[in-house]
């Protein structure tokens, strides 16, 4: 339907008419161009030009037509298949090949009246439908979801979803808060009858641990229908193609509806990723074996620091020492002394020199070494100490003292200390901890040290540094002027019962200390590297150019080698943050090593690595179908279940609802009429005759 409206009055259309009118009348009725031809020719060109100027004049008025366009909309209709794993646990492939004919002819049957938008849910939703039903998970609430975000606010008539009501992922879906208005219709999937099966329900175990502890693994262990039956739970370590028995546990089963846990302590022996196997011996009559047998990955993680303290003499800080560090799982501790022959300072990754050097050894070749070797250590000074020389082989403090005075100093907190963070409860009980003892004389800290602790004398907060911690020649250094923190350690303890203060201080100093800094110009970095198997691994690399400055001219390649030596070989991408990126996609299941290469300035750079692919199993893990809460989720959104052979029938089970009508959307168009090419060839047409005649009869 359309109609014509002006933005003027209408009326002012009379006023273009009489324009067009008078135009007409003074330039043929009162001129003598045309009294010698026929009397019609003045009235035709009379008539042509009053068109004409009328016309255009009306178009001035900015004529408009409005339409109205209906338009019916059928209403949407959305059919989603489960494609995870377990569909199939119970379904020959002549079973799948006749499902997927009656799905189809279904699906076309109801395309004549419906808008159908198909959908396949499992670890993702995806649209479409393949009927590969390879997915690892089944997440129905989030497919839920996906389809209350989509078509909540549209023409949704109904949804159809095919499951076997198997959910591992994701919340209940009874609950999953998607309130759909249009009813669901579940078609039921799969055998909800009880089988004879023994599997591994969950296994719970920490993803890392620290090389040399123990650690623990929770089996719980199901079984249906396998009353007065005996198996084995074996664990097992896979290590390229063998794999090591490490414990055997029997289990009794005494009831057809059978659970227990078991719980398995393991050494990590062993540093970087270890696949371990748990499984269940088979028991005669079971439906599946597939789920007896789970592999799991952990990150053993050699975080361990090698610690000496290396003394002038015995001394009760040695062991106060020792005894807090001890308690860290990430260091490992020995006690020296500058005297022993048999000693490899290359084995340590940081050194405590309690009183070296001495006044009776300078230590000048431990200090070479440990130079050579960039070790950090820290100086704890004292009665025994050669202070000229400890003042010469560090940068951080020089002392000026007299070895034969001493004076109690207790601990002031400096107020611009930023290197790391310190408890407020430490900050403020410290500085009444028992006095240390310091040589007496003058301490004055460098510019390029950074200084924890100032010594108070008394009741006086001096300048003189107690402990300072900072860098020389790219080697992390701390000295402790004075000695005796094993009081510190006793009064904490006696104040708090604990050493909780002692061991903040001393265990963040170390921290600090012994933090090795990542200066390699090379650099592969992933987000994790554990993957599941439905997981894409994806690396991140940083190239450094010889002033540290970010680049990514040059290619970088990367190999990954799989347990049995095949490559795979790749190329990173260039980001514009000058960082390189990687999407290396799927990997089967299985332990990967690593190397990246790049070629930087003429020099060839590498970086080496690991990663695992775990697999996904918990489609293998409950096989018998929930018919009861696909029952439920119809009931709730006022749906029906259907078994397969009844999809026939849905069609019709929809109509019969009548709830589910087409849309008709009514849109309103205004087009200009000026825009019309038509009326621009009918205002041609009245210009180019009327010329055209004149022209002929002998006029302009």
């Amino acid at each position: 339907m359309e109609n014509l409206s002006f933005q003027y009055p209408t009326w002012y259309i009379l006023f273009c008419l009489l324009l067009g009118l008078t135009y007409a009348l003074v330039l043929y009725f009162r001129n003598d161009t045309f009294k010698e031809k026929a009397g019609i020719l003045n009235w035709i060109l009379g008539i042509l030009r009053f068109l004409g100027v009328s016309l255009l004049s009306i178009l001035l008025l900015s004529p408009l037509i409005k339409s109205l366009v209906l338009e019916v909309k059928k209403p949407v209709i959305v059919i989603a298949q489960d494609q995870s794993e377990s569909i199939l646990s119970d379904m020959t492939e002549a079973q799948k090949t006749q499902y997927q004919r009656t799905f189809e002819q279904f699906e076309t049957e109801l395309g004549n009246n419906y808008d159908i938008k198909k959908y396949a849910f499992g670890n993702e939703v995806k649209e479409g439908i393949n009927f590969e039903f390879t997915d690892k998970v089944s997440n129905i609430s989030e497919f839920l979801k996906y389809v209350y975000d989509l078509y909540s606010n549209q023409n949704l008539g109904a949804v159809i979803m095919a499951s076997d009501g198997i959910y591992n992922e994701g919340s209940n879906p009874i609950y999953s808060g998607a309130k759909l208005s249009a009813p669901i219709y579940t078609v039921a999937l799969g055998d909800t009858t009880p089988k004879k099966d023994l599997s591994l329900k969950r296994v719970f175990y920490n993803k890392i641990a620290y090389l040399g502890d123990r650690f623990s693994i929770q089996v719980d262990i199901s079984a249906q229908n396998c009353n007065a039956s005996n198996t084995t739970l074996t664990i097992s370590k896979v290590e390229g193609g063998t794999t090591n028995r490490l414990e055997r546990i029997p289990v009794s089963i005494d009831k057809d509806d059978f659970f227990t846990t078991k719980e398995v302590i393991l050494n990590a022996d062993k540093a970087g990723v270890q696949r371990y196997r748990i499984s269940l011996n088979e028991i005669a009559g079971e439906v599946t074996t597939v789920n007896n047998t789970k592999d799991i990955f952990i990150d053993v993680l050699d975080a361990r620091q090698k610690i000496l303290v290396l003394a002038n003499s015995p001394h009760p800080d040695l062991t106060a020492i020792k005894q807090s560090v001890s308690k860290n799982k990430n260091y490992e501790i020995e006690i020296a002394y500058a005297t022993d022959a048999n000693l490899d300072l290359r084995a340590y990754d940081f050194v405590i020199l309690h009183q070296l050097p001495a006044k009776t050894n300078k230590i000048v070749d431990i200090l070479r070494v440990l130079n050579e070797q960039k070790t950090p250590r820290l100086f704890i000074v004292g009665t025994q100490s050669n202070f000229l020389e400890v003042s010469r082989v560090q940068s951080l403090v020089t002392i000026t003292a007299d070895p034969r005075n001493t004076n109690d100093v207790q601990a002031a907190f400096a107020k611009d200390f930023s290197l790391f963070t310190l408890d407020e409860e430490l900050k403020s009980k410290l500085p009444n901890f028992a006095p240390l003892l310091a040589p007496f004389g003058d301490f004055k800290a460098s510019p390029n040290a950074t200084v924890l602790l100032y010594q108070r004398i008394g009741k006086i907060d001096t300048k003189y540094p107690l402990f300072v911690l900072g860098e020389q020649n790219g080697i992390k250094t701390g000295v402790l002027c004075g000695e005796g923190i094993w009081k510190w350690r006793l009064f904490d303890f006696l104040q708090h019962e604990n050493h909780a203060l002692f061991e903040e201080l001393i265990g963040k100093s170390f921290q600090y200390l012994t933090l090795k800094e990542d200066k390699r110009r090379f650099r592969i970095s992933m987000n994790k590297n554990i993957f599941n198997e439905n997981e894409e691994v994806y690396f991140d690399a940083e190239l450094y150019n010889e002033n540290y400055e970010l680049i990514n001219e040059p290619d970088v390649a990367l190999t990954i080698t799989n347990e049995s030596g095949k490559e795979f070989k790749f190329t990173f991408d260039r980001n514009n943050n000058r960082s390189y990126s990687l999407n290396a996609s799927f990997f089967p299941v299985g332990n990967y090593r690593f190397r990246g290469t790049v070629i930087s300035n003429g020099q060839q750079l590498s970086y080496d690595g690991q990663f695992s692919v775990q697999p996904i199993q918990l489609e293998l893990y409950e096989t018998t179908a929930n018919h009861g809460l696909l029952k439920m989720l119809s009931e709730q959104y006022g749906g029906q279940l259907i078994y397969p052979d009844q999809l026939s029938r849905l069609p019709q089970m929809i109509k019969d609802k009548d709830t589910v009508f087409p849309t008709i959307y009514e849109t309103s168009k205004t087009r200009s009429v000026i825009n019309l090419k038509w009326i621009f060839f009918i205002l041609l047409f009245l210009i180019v005759t009327e010329w055209f005649i004149r022209r002929y009869f002998g006029s302009y």
